[in-house]
Parts: C-alpha cells; sequence; structure tokens
C-alpha cells in the first residue's frame, strides 16, 4: 500500500466523476463553481478520483457519534494518496435509541446509501458503520450500485466496569433485569451499573450484531485487516482510517469494484467465521439481504453446509466470558482466520478482499497472543458453534438457533406451548403469578416479525417467568418470529418463517400444544396433524392486525407491504438486485 501523492491519472478509462467536473461546457461550469464555495481550488477537479465518504455520524446513534473525526483521518489518507475525498451524511439506523427498531428503517437507509451514490459525481465511496443496523444498510446501498467500495467501523467500546468487575454491553441488562426479577438483586445496584456499561464512544463491547457484523465485513474482505476489532478510542483505529483512504484511491485505478470482492465464496467465508466468533443470529438475515443486491444466491441451507461443524473458539460475551479489548489484544479476527485456515476449515483462501491479497495472505502470518481469547480448536468454547437452522410444520421455511448462547440440555426438548398473541400480551401475563408455565413449558410468542412488529424487533429473548426465576431457573425453550440482539443468550428460537403475521403456521398454535425441538436434527414440530392446523388457520385472519397499520399510510404501509420475510433477508422486493452506477442524466 502506497502513502504517497499520486501523479494525475492517465488511464484510459474514464473517472466516473468526470461526467459532472469533466467539461468545459454550461454544466462542468455549474457542478464545478457551485462546488467552489466551499473554498475548493480548482485543480482538484482537474482528473483526481472523487472518494466519497458515506458517513452515519449522529448524536442520536451513540455507537457512530465520534465519526466526524474518523472521517477526518479517512480524508488525510485520501488526500494523501492523490483523491479527493467529499463527505456525505445518510440516515443513521441507531440501534439504541430508535423505535419500534432500527431493523424497521435499515432498509430505507439503503435506499438513501443506494441513491446518493449513484447520484453523486464519486469514483468511490468509503463506508463509515458501527452501530448494528448501519453496516448491513450501507453495504446493501453499495452492492446495488457497485463501485468501488471499503467499509470502516467505529470499532467497540471499552469494557464496561461495574464493582470491579467487566461488564458486557447488552449482556449485563439481560443478565442483570433477570437478577432484579428473581429478588436476588436491588432495583439500587442494578441503576449502578448503568453508568458503568458505556463508557466511552463505540459500539457494544460484546460479541453482540454491531461486532459480528464488524466481523462479517472483514472476513467477506470489505475492510482492511483487524477493521473489526480496534476498540473505538484506540490510536490504531484512525491510523487503519487513514490507511483505508490512501487504499480506496488506489482500488479506482485497479477498478476493484464489490463484486469482484462480494462472491459467493466470500459468505462461505463469512459464515464459517460466524461459527467460530459465536455471530449474532441476525447475520444470518443480513448477509442474505447484502447477498441479494450482489446477486449472489445465499440460502438458510448454506449456513447448513457451511457453518455446521465449526467450532466456536472465541471466548466472548453473551457465549463466553470476555470482551472485545481482549479480542482484539488476542490478535483479532485475523487470528481466528489464521486458526481456521492452518487447520484447513477457512473454506475459500484465495477469495480477493479489498486490500488487492487474498484472505489469507491477509492472515497466514497473524500473531495469536492469547489461547484463552481465541483458543485452539481442540479445545473450543463449543464443539458446534454452527447456526442451527430449523424446520418443520412449525417453521416450513425455516428458523434459526445459536447454539453458543443455548443451554446443551434445551437442545433437544419436547414441552407445552405457553402462548403469547404478541408482544404487549407478553408484557401483560409473563409476571402473572397464576401464569400457567413450568421449567417444561415452551413460551411461543406471534405477531413479531417482519410485519406483525413492522421491523421485527429484538424482543425474542422473551425475559422468563418471575415465579419461575425465583425458584433458580435460567433458561427455557422459546419461539418466536422476532429477532433478539447479538448480545442476548439463551435457547432462542427466532425469525420463524413465514411469520404469523403472513398466515404463517405460528398463527395456529394454541396454549397446550406440544412443540418438539430437536436442534440438533434441525428440526422443529408442533404436534398437530396438517387438517388440524389448516383448520385453524382458517379460523382467524392472522393478517389483519398487519394490515390495520399499514392503512395509516406512509412508510410504514411501504415497509409492510413489500417486506420479505425472514429466510430471505427482509429486504424490499423491488430492492434485490444490483442496478449499477450508471451515470444519470444531468440536472440542468
Amino acid at each position: 500500500m502506497t502513502n504517497v501523492k499520486r501523479p494525475l491519472r492517465t488511464q484510459e478509462k474514464p473517472l466516473r466523476s468526470a461526467a459532472w467536473f469533466g467539461s468545459a461546457d454550461k454544466n462542468g461550469f455549474m457542478y464545478r463553481s457551485w462546488m467552489k464555495n466551499q473554498g475548493i481550488p480548482d485543480h482538484e477537479f482537474q482528473g483526481k478520483p472523487i472518494i466519497g465518504i458515506c458517513n452515519t455520524w449522529s448524536e442520536l446513534t451513540p455507537c457512530n457519534a465520534h465519526f466526524r473525526k474518523l472521517a477526518e483521518h479517512v480524508k488525510q489518507g485520501v488526500l494523501e494518496a492523490g483523491g479527493y475525498p467529499l463527505e456525505f451524511p445518510v440516515f443513521s439506523n441507531g440501534e439504541s435509541n430508535l423505535r419500534p427498531t432500527a431493523m424497521f428503517t435499515r432498509n430505507l437507509a439503503s435506499m438513501d446509501v443506494e441513491e446518493a451514490i449513484r447520484g453523486n459525481p464519486m469514483d468511490a465511496v468509503v463506508l463509515l458503520v458501527g452501530c448494528d443496523k448501519t453496516t448491513p444498510a450501507l453495504l446493501m446501498g453499495a452492492a446495488s450500485c457497485d463501485i468501488p467500495t471499503l467499509v470502516v467501523t467505529g470499532g467497540p467500546m471499552l469494557n464496561g466496569k461495574h464493582e470491579g468487575k467487566d461488564i458486557g454491553s447488552g449482556t449485563v441488562v439481560w443478565r442483570l433485569s433477570e437478577e432484579v426479577k428473581a429478588g436476588k438483586l436491588s432495583l439500587h445496584d442494578f441503576m449502578a451499573a448503568e453508568a458503568g456499561m458505556s463508557r466511552s464512544a463505540g459500539t457494544c463491547n460484546t460479541m453482540g450484531t454491531a461486532s459480528t457484523m464488524a466481523c462479517m465485513a472483514e472476513s467477506l474482505g470489505v475492510s482492511l485487516p483487524h477493521n473489526a476489532a480496534i476498540p473505538a478510542v484506540d490510536s490504531r483505529r484512525y491510523v487503519l482510517a487513514h490507511l483505508s483512504g490512501n487504499r480506496i484511491v488506489e482500488m479506482v485505478d485497479e477498478d476493484l469494484k464489490l463484486s469482484k470482492v462480494l462472491t459467493k465464496q466470500a459468505f462461505d467465508n463469512a459464515i464459517r467465521t460466524n461459527a467460530a466468533i459465536g455471530g449474532s443470529t441476525n447475520a444470518v438475515i443480513h448477509l442474505k439481504a447484502i447477498a441479494g443486491r450482489i446477486g449472489v444466491d445465499l440460502t438458510l441451507d448454506d449456513w447448513t453446509r457451511i457453518g455446521r461443524g465449526t467450532p466456536t473458539i472465541v471466548d466472548l460475551q453473551p457465549s463466553g466470558r470476555f470482551l472485545m479489548e481482549e479480542f482484539y489484544y488476542a490478535g483479532g479476527l485475523p487470528a481466528v482466520l489464521r486458526r481456521l485456515g492452518e487447520a484447513d476449515r477457512l473454506p475459500h483462501k484465495d477469495a480477493l478482499t479489498v486490500n488487492g491479497r487474498t484472505l489469507w495472505d491477509n492472515v497466514k502470518d497473524a500473531p495469536l497472543y492469547n489461547d484463552a481469547v481465541i483458543r485452539p480448536l481442540d479445545n473450543p468454547l463449543r464443539e458446534d458453534g454452527g447456526m442451527c437452522v430449523l424446520r418443520g410444520n412449525l417453521a416450513p421455511n425455516g428458523a434459526v438457533l445459536k447454539p453458543s448462547a443455548a443451554t446443551p440440555e434445551l437442545m433437544t426438548h419436547r414441552g407445552q406451548a405457553v402462548v403469547f398473541e404478541d408482544f404487549d400480551d407478553y408484557k401483560a401475563r409473563i409476571n402473572d403469578p397464576d401464569l400457567e408455565v413450568s421449567a417444561d413449558s415452551v413460551l411461543v410468542m406471534k405477531h413479531c416479525g417482519p410485519r406483525g412488529y413492522h421491523g421485527m424487533a429484538e424482543v425474542g429473548n422473551m425475559g422468563l417467568p418471575a415465579k419461575l426465576l425465583e425458584r433458580g431457573v435460567t433458561d427455557m425453550v422459546r419461539i418466536s418470529d422476532a429477532r433478539m440482539s447479538g448480545t442476548a443468550y439463551g435457547t432462542v428460537v427466532l425469525h420463524v418463517a413465514p411469520e404469523a403475521a403472513a398466515g404463517g403456521p405460528l398463527a395456529a398454535v394454541r396454549n397446550g400444544d406440544w412443540i418438539e425441538l430437536d436442534a440438533y436434527a434441525g428440526m422443529l414440530h408442533l404436534e398437530l396433524d396438517d387438517t388440524a392446523l389448516a383448520a385453524r388457520l382458517a379460523e382467524t385472519d392472522p393478517t389483519a392486525a398487519s394490515r390495520t397499520i399499514a392503512a395509516s399510510g406512509g412508510y410504514r404501509q411501504l415497509y409492510i407491504e413489500r417486506v420479505l420475510q425472514a429466510d430471505e433477508g427482509c429486504d424490499f422486493d423491488f430492492l434485490v438486485g444490483c442496478r449499477g452506477a450508471e451515470v444519470p442524466r444531468h440536472s440542468h
């Protein structure tokens, strides 16, 4: 990678930005003149690659609130390499504040990104991402344009601290709130942990969805090595941003478009990596959506084919003990990929990455400093950490379960359903002392999928009934068409497809029905014959509630009417596919 100023382009292929800035006519005059009101000198328009910096900075997205500074370091790298950087904002769908869920606006953000790239004078783009949905949203939008693209994430927070111990963001919330319900922790002590959980800029410091998607980006090859794990406040994060600015200029000369990196082989590598790190179930949906935009056929069966049988070797919360700081200090994702590669467990070592080298070239000499954090394959955290894809009459199109976060004894289970019609019903009744429930029951929640909760909120890891927590019960089988936070844990079956609000079989489950789970065999079965199941579905209209919400109009209507199901990535049906970045007609 060069760090010197490049000469003006002599290549025969014209720059895309030249369609705006390269002519001496009326249109060129207007485009350049208006840009010059920012103090840009004329020579910056003379054949230099224009690099867009797509920024999801927002004070309402605390994970990304430090991105102004991050962008400045990318700009320095672009200028040093002879390009010219132009920063632009896009919708920032922050996980922590946005209601009903950031997943609701992931597709909206992707549309913003796609049209911003296509309609503006840029030859390549750097995506500044961090919070959970910003990574897939920006990659989806960029994939639909297919210009040279490089991802820079904001990095994880420092370890949380409480009572002299490390605490993990998100994970500690689920654990301590259950202890309060069980009467083991006072409300005062619970609130005392609040200030210590988030003590620096950055994303969740557990292997939640943000860290998972950062690892997915690196294993897909769309970011530079070590991008996934460098803490947000570590100066090396800014060095990486600078080097990314250098590299994106070179990618323009090489015409290294996103489609050359985001291949089926790259997605296979990412699936295997997700198993090794104990990654979030949300990656299943997001990778499918990204693949759909670039034209790669990715299915739930690929998660079984590639992921199953892969040991989880990263000992991080919520599956294990440590946090992202330790992960980086232990060697980060390159060390994980090296371990997989040396054991011949990396599916495609020769997959191309954005630095022009293969994935294996990037990691084959990666240092590994701590076997407790990144464990040897013969001493894993979990023997088989590959995502369990479940099918059966309750989930004809599939459901998922994260084995590294589940209780092994519950991976095969048969119990009677305790049914909640929606999330409000769950909240109203879960702690009712008269609720008929036992440790062997199966908690079932409906109408929380893409249409039912218009956005598929992270409510699938239902908290357990208080009366069972008081008796020492710590886990139960839970089933829903919802998602769960990557920071959560438990034996939780998620993404049941089709969802209840789309008329799926989940809508027919009633209290007392027997349900059998065999995660190892990939089976989820409602003990009800087809005729009885069809009769129940015919008795009601499970789609009525979502249709009522859609009737109010606006983006909610667009979302409910056009969103695909979880097994299809929850993208909009009309957004699937790569539309390219052909230069649009002039604006004047």
